[in-house]
């Protein structure tokens, strides 16, 4: 399952990863978002131990997206050592996402 983080979180759980982390940023009402979701949650399990994966409900937490630029959800973002590295949108295969992690690990 993948983790939830929101303000209040993303500092310690993200940003302060010593593990690289995929951030999905997501809304309850996105179509494509719904589609992700397994997929996220199957790649959290999958990577557990290698890398970090959690979402960010985008109408929850309007200050992370807006500093994050998040325009089109789903968007991802990879972050490496508080940074952000990669950033993708649109929903996808999983194959394909899971080759985007394994990029950065």
């Amino acid at each position: 399952m993948a983790a939830i983080w929101n303000e209040s979180n993303f500092e310690a759980e993200v940003l302060k990863s010593e593990l690289p982390v995929l951030v999905d940023f997501y809304a309850d009402w996105c179509g494509p978002c719904k589609m992700m979701a397994p997929i996220v949650s199957e790649l959290a399990e999958e990577y557990e131990g290698k890398m970090k994966i959690g979402k960010v409900n985008v109408d929850d937490s309007r200050e992370l997206a807006g500093q994050y630029q998040i325009r089109n959800i789903p968007s991802f973002i990879i972050f490496k050592d508080g940074q952000a590295v990669e950033k993708y949108v649109g929903s996808m295969k999983k194959a394909e996402l899971s080759e985007k992690l394994e990029a950065v690990l």
